[in-house]
């Protein structure tokens, strides 16, 4: 990629990784911990996995100081936060404000054109306006399941070949319909999820133009995820939403001065350049964190990523168990059975009890039951 400051010019300034992590943890707010509402974590995270929605709660209320069971929920149900998918074609919790710059990066690719998708679905490129149209007048204000939008648009002669497809879940119909801003996730009835119309609710911005999304992308990940690498950018950006290098590469150099170059022990690695004298004051952290299985933390910047996930510790994280994190490196695992909290500690330093205990505690009260705090091997 090119380097807007220069790939052969010095860098900036230098910090040590346990600074760069512990700005880092500051900016995710975990530590400290935020005073503000869980739509303010899902904007300041850019989005949220939400495959498992107990873990997504857990995230976000995480890095709240107050919060209660349900908040995520009611941020749902009130637009602030949208539900669609996003990275890696799973479900995510995106900011209605400025989830759009992502659903930007992802539809870029057009991937509903692709000879495969045409020949599945019978829908050919300039089909698409008129079938999302059909979508769109099919959810009208309120929302309907897959099987109901299905019944729905397939009483369109053009589309009755799509009934089965809706029948068995049109999952990657659906994705394709949630990237273009049609619809999103709506609320659950009788357990089973809903869709509905996203230009309907009132929070949310319209998709913006792609190169102003690219380079509101960027500048987000460096100002949440930064010090990061351009490595780190293309795996959430490139890999993450199939934004494609050369786009990513020439978004980075729009932004020119507006990212400054550190070198974190040697590591080449931006943050946004308002950061930079924040980030060299920075002094280490030893913040405990018992973070949820595929947590921001480790996704954001990737489980290859030594600095936060340990090599030897890399399988675990990635089959998604649950992070001890301190200073903003794993060190452990722990699980919850019952009122029991298990931690494993995986670390050669020195266990730090009395601050996994104290975090513990704070686990309990987010979850609102009394817990016991047991070290295992």
């Amino acid at each position: 990629m090119c380097d807007p400051c220069g790939m052969s010019s010095p860098a900036e300034a230098s910090v040590t990784w346990a600074q760069a992590l512990a700005w880092r943890m500051g900016r995710q707010l975990l530590d400290p911990p935020s005073a503000g509402s869980a739509a303010d974590v899902v904007r300041r995270l850019g989005a949220v996995l939400s495959t498992d929605g107990s873990l997504a709660e857990l995230a976000v209320r995480t890095r709240l100081t107050t919060s209660a069971p349900g908040d995520l929920a009611a941020a749902l149900a009130d637009g602030d936060v949208i539900e669609v998918f996003a990275f890696r074609g799973a479900k995510h919790l995106l900011s209605a404000d400025e989830g759009g710059i992502y659903l930007a990066l992802r539809s870029a690719g057009r991937q509903w054109e692709l000879a495969s998708w045409v020949e599945h679905y019978r829908l050919a490129p300039s089909d698409w306006p008129d079938f999302r149209a059909a979508v769109r007048e099919a959810l009208g204000d309120g929302s309907l399941t897959v099987v109901e939008l299905g019944r729905a648009v397939t009483q369109h002669r053009a589309y009755r070949h799509l009934r089965p497809v809706f029948d068995a879940g049109a999952v990657t119909l659906i994705k394709a319909l949630t990237w273009q801003g049609d619809v999103s996730f709506g609320p659950r009835r009788d357990g089973v999820q809903t869709l509905q119309r996203l230009d309907r609710n009132p929070k949310w911005r319209p998709i913006p133009d792609l190169d102003e999304a690219g380079r509101r992308a960027v500048a987000a990940y460096f100002g949440t995820y930064g010090p990061a690498t351009l490595d780190h950018l293309h795996y959430w950006l490139g890999e993450g939403l199939s934004a494609g290098r050369k786009r990513l590469a020439g978004w980075f150099s729009e932004l020119g001065d507006r990212l400054a170059a550190v070198d974190v022990d040697g590591t080449r690695a931006y943050v946004v350049r308002n950061d930079l004298g924040a980030l060299v004051a920075t002094v280490p952290s030893d913040a405990v964190r018992l973070l949820p299985g595929h947590d921001q933390w480790v996704i954001g910047p990737g489980t290859k990523d030594a600095h936060i996930t340990p090599t030897a510790l890399r399988d675990l994280i990635t089959r998604k168990a649950n992070p001890v994190v301190v200073g903003g490196v794993v060190c452990g695992t722990w699980t919850r059975e019952g009122d029991e909290v298990a931690v494993r500690w995986l670390d050669d330093r020195r266990r730090p009890d009395e601050a996994i205990g104290r975090e513990a505690s704070r686990l309990a009260d987010i979850l609102g039951r009394d817990l016991r705090l047991v070290f295992t091997q």
